[in-house]
């Protein structure tokens, strides 16, 4: 089997109408999504900004102000400033929209980047054979890739340990004149154990870990003591015949070395490795850094 690895440096968006990010430094960034435009924190933006502290407060509507480590408060320029709101992102295969909200933990329920791997869904599930292929979106938040997957015909599974999350996930698919996503709020680890009890393939697997979390019923999940176990596990799942597979990792510690050497680790026969780091290209300048990848695919 081909075992060549494509290491990729950089990859980003190249287009999307209803995000951008205008700038990030000094800790923080500048980003439009739809008609509402941010500042958040941003611990990796450690250079200095692109632009002036009085050209990025004429510019935001709204900045978020950290009152602990873990949440905060949203200033607004104006009470006219919604707490929720719209935007879609389109590609060549799928246009899927978001409720977007302001929450105390600086997140709006999205993470732009990851666009790039809602291509490689849509374009990977273009090329199958397999009919109605199955897909599953472990550690699944909002349902970026779960809506993309199920918009290309995907029969698809939505994992995720938060119940209010996978409630917003299903909001976004009724947005997205979707339906039949299959919603599991359960512990990943646990689900995929489950699935292997009982035998079941997929042809489409994502994964997006935190570097900490918890279960629904209080189990605990730290990324470097639990991602091997579950790359052991995930890759048993996948259709030999044809698959795919996304790892996305945000922690400071991870490099995409490591990702590689946990895809071959668990799959040693992987063919079309890719690796490298997601970012956000500022139209400052500067370019964000924001976690991992690695994925690879087989066609039939």
């Amino acid at each position: 089997m081909e075992k060549k690895n494509l290491y990729i440096p950089l990859l980003s968006p190249q287009y999307w109408e209803d995000y951008e990010l205008i700038d990030c430094g000094e800790f923080e960034k500048l980003e439009r999504f739809g008609n509402v435009v941010l500042i958040r924190p941003e611990p990796q933006a450690v250079w200095a900004k692109g632009m002036t502290t009085e050209e990025w407060s004429k510019l935001a509507d709204i900045r978020f102000k950290g009152r602990s480590a873990t949440s905060g408060d949203w200033i607004k320029k104006n009470a006219n400033i919604p707490d929720r709101w719209h935007i879609q992102y389109k590609n060549a295969d799928a246009t899927i929209k978001f409720r977007l909200a302001l929450t105390s933990f600086k997140h709006v329920g999205i993470f732009p980047e990851q666009a790039v791997n809602w291509d490689y869904i849509s374009s990977t599930l273009r090329s199958f054979k397999t009919p109605s292929p199955k897909v599953l979106n472990l550690f699944a938040y909002t349902g970026g890739a779960s809506l993309i997957a199920r918009a290309a015909g995907a029969d698809t599974t939505h994992v995720d340990s938060i119940k209010q999350v996978v409630t917003w996930a299903n909001e976004n698919q009724e947005l997205s004149g979707l339906n039949d996503v299959r919603w599991v709020v359960e512990d990943a680890l646990k689900f995929v154990k489950r699935e292997l009890k009982r035998g079941n393939r997929y042809q489409g697997i994502i994964l997006d870990p935190p570097a900490y979390g918890h279960g629904p019923k209080g189990e605990k999940w730290k990324l470097e003591d639990h991602i091997a176990e579950m790359m052991g596990d995930v890759v048993q799942l996948l259709d030999p015949k044809e698959h795919f597979l996304i790892l996305n990792t945000y922690s400071l510690g991870f490099s995409s070395v490591i990702v590689e050497n946990l895809i071959r680790g668990a799959f040693p026969g992987v063919q079309n490795l890719e690796t490298g780091e997601l970012y956000l290209q500022a139209k400052a300048g500067s370019k964000l850094p924001l976690g991992v990848f690695g994925k690879f695919r087989r066609l039939a």
